[in-house]
């Protein structure tokens, strides 16, 4: 969205060296405890990377060789500097139609390298089924394309807008759960209590407060990112999601766009596997969306420096001016009027 303020969080140069330095698993490293003897997860953490959810199909796999690494990562490198080339701020506003043209390479931060798990450098994070897709049911299929499409065509009003538009949850599942790596804004920060772990989330400055043994509440009450309990399984965190609110289980992304289900449950596991990584694993379960359980895995390297404010409302322009824009279409005739949440299924 034009109009954002997004402060840098670490230097790239030191965040790129971390993202080089990403280490093995040590078969024998032991975390660091909290007082109460807790595995400790705190700190500041990225999962920034050129890994996708999905596999692309220019892969026959999900694991790719180092020539195929290589590659990819190259041809980032070119597109980025291209993107900075055209980047010339004496210029007037774009008219070709981009609706992403409101980003000049200066705001993103999508990464320089694809991600290592388990000594594989992979291209997807789902491991789960093994060809690294969602396995939506066909008739989940369709009605996420046309529930995509109408989230995409709303413009009737504010609250027609999806809930990344208005600024209430972070773009393309980057709060979560599951949480994913997005154009910029890849940052958590954890800190830990006996009873309670704080997920801080860099982009829209989502914060998840997960209590630790403690049943979840109703059903009939939902939460924009579900409600969450923790327990631990040995030095393992693990985190249940369930009751997320309809209106944010439709995930749009710039590059590869899912969607949750009418009542999915994600179990999210987080393990510390060295001094400077974390090893995130997700399952998602929805028996009316999905074919079989889908289970993904992602590097959180850790990162230096503090998070900085993300205001996405401060000197935003972009929602009234997609309103406007509607507005004057309207006065046209042009624009038909979609109710996104009218047509959420139920």
């Amino acid at each position: 969205m034009s109009g954002m303020l997004r402060l840098s969080t670490v230097s790239l140069a030191a965040l790129a060296a971390a993202i080089l330095a990403s280490p093995a698993q040590a078969q024998n490293w032991l975390p660091p405890r909290t007082a109460d003897g807790k595995p400790d997860l705190q700190g500041v953490w990225t999962n920034v990377s050129l890994t996708t959810l999905e596999r692309s199909s220019r892969y026959a796999s999900t694991v790719v060789t180092p020539e195929q690494a290589k590659a990819r990562e190259a041809q980032a490198a070119a597109g980025a500097a291209a993107g900075a080339a055209r980047t010339n701020p004496n210029q007037g506003a774009p008219a070709d139609r981009n609706s992403a043209a409101g980003y000049n390479s200066f705001w993103i931060d999508s990464g320089t390298r694809l991600g290592v798990v388990r000594g594989e450098t992979r291209n997807a994070w789902i491991v789960e089924p093994k060809d690294g897709r969602i396995p939506y049911t066909t008739e989940a299929r369709s009605r996420f394309d046309k529930l995509h499409s109408v989230a995409n065509g709303d413009f009737d009003g504010p609250e027609g807008r999806t809930p990344a538009d208005r600024c209430i949850v972070g773009f393309g599942s980057s709060g979560g759960p599951p949480m994913l790596n997005v154009m910029y804004n890849n940052h958590y920060q954890i800190v830990q209590t006996p009873d309670h772990v704080m997920i801080l989330v860099e982009m829209n400055h989502d914060a998840r407060v997960i209590p630790i043994r403690a049943n979840h509440g109703p059903a009939e009450i939902t939460n924009w990112m579900g409600d969450s309990r923790g327990y631990w399984d040995g030095d393992t965190l693990v985190v249940e999601t369930v009751n997320i609110d309809q209106r944010n289980t439709i995930k749009p992304t710039a590059a590869m766009s899912f969607y949750l289900g009418r009542n999915p449950k994600i179990t999210e596991r987080f393990t510390r596997v060295s001094e400077n990584e974390l090893l995130y694993e997700f399952q998602v379960e929805e028996p009316t969306t999905f074919t079989s359980p889908w289970r993904a895995e992602m590097p959180m390297l850790k990162a230096p420096g503090p998070i900085y404010e993300y205001a996405c409302h401060e000197g935003n322009y972009a929602l009234p001016g997609m309103l406007a824009g509607a507005r004057r279409f309207d006065g046209q005739g042009k624009s038909s009027v979609l109710n996104y949440y009218a047509k959420l299924p139920r």
